[in-house]
């Protein structure tokens, strides 16, 4: 009896903000490895989640969301979708139920790309059947993809058909990374998305995006992680509002984090969290890299 081939590739997902791109890339890989919140621009880099099986190893890219570029940090962000694009052997174009796109550089991309393309129109749950039709004949005319998919991240609708067409677009290949590896992000890099997940939920306006997160010390011990976490804010003013009367909401911050974070390493934690103001980070070329939005 013939053995089944290895495949494996790159499945980069794009789309604009808020259209569930990190909801279905965790519910793809099986994992939590991407921000979700109602907020958006949440995901500002790439982050690959890797299933693995005997016969396969898909490598999911989770890609910030499609905006105008509006200062240094921007450019960085669509920086890393243009670089998912380049090194995938399928793309998933994500939109919802809602959206209409205007012609940006990243569909003009799509429609000449040498790779398949499968456009998923998210959010099913939330509309008519002849809706989601009118959506499907919309896609199909406006970037002639190679497949149309309605799909529910939230809720798991059509994903079993979609994993099953990723898997027949797939190149014979054998696996790019050790089959025990869930992510090519360092656990830092997860602490730092978990912190910044409770920022989002807990600030409004201008906050969320004014703050960056940047873990100065991660000490793993037999039975706790010591981690001490700086959160980067662009004024004094901002300073203020992060920590709060009497330090109140940086304890809740620190609090939700820590409990998010001994689910996640399965195993106590000690967090200190200190903010500290870098002004203007969002177009300091010098604090980008050290952020990790530049190439060394």
């Amino acid at each position: 009896m013939a053995e089944t081939p290895h495949k494996a590739g790159f499945v980069s997902i794009v789309g604009k903000p808020n259209v569930g791109k990190s909801t279905l890339m965790n519910a793809l890989v099986g994992e939590r490895l991407s921000i979700i919140t109602s907020k958006a621009q949440t995901t500002r880099h790439r982050i690959m989640g890797i299933l693995n099986s005997d016969d396969f190893q898909i490598v999911y890219s989770d890609t910030p969301g499609i905006i105008k570029p509006q200062y240094a940090l921007h450019e960085s962000m669509m920086g890393f979708v243009r670089t998912s694009l380049e090194d995938a052997d399928v793309i998933i174009f994500m939109t919802d139920i809602y959206e209409k796109h205007d012609e940006d550089d990243v569909i003009k991309r799509l429609q000449y790309a040498q790779v398949p393309v499968l456009v998923l129109i998210n959010k099913i749950d939330q509309a008519k059947v002849e809706d989601v039709k009118d959506k499907m004949i919309y896609w199909q005319e406006k970037m002639n993809p190679t497949e149309v998919f309605p799909i529910s991240a939230l809720h798991g609708t059509n994903l079993e058909h979609l994993f099953d067409r990723l898997l027949h677009y797939l190149p014979e290949h054998p696996a790019y990374f050790p089959k025990d590896e869930l992510t090519d992000k360092p656990e830092r890099f997860f602490v730092s998305e978990i912190i910044r997940e409770k920022i989002l939920l807990n600030y409004k306006k201008e906050i969320p995006y004014s703050c960056e997160v940047v873990i100065e010390e991660f000490k793993e011990e037999e039975d706790i992680i010591r981690i001490r976490a700086e959160i980067s804010v662009e004024r004094k003013s901002q300073k203020g509002i992060v920590i709060g009367h009497k330090g109140e909401m940086l304890k809740k911050v620190g609090t939700q984090a820590r409990v998010d974070m001994e689910e996640f390493f399965q195993k106590k934690i000690f967090l200190d969290l200190y903010v500290r103001v870098n002004e203007n980070w969002r177009t300091d070329q010098k604090l980008l890299k050290r952020f990790g939005y530049r190439e060394e």
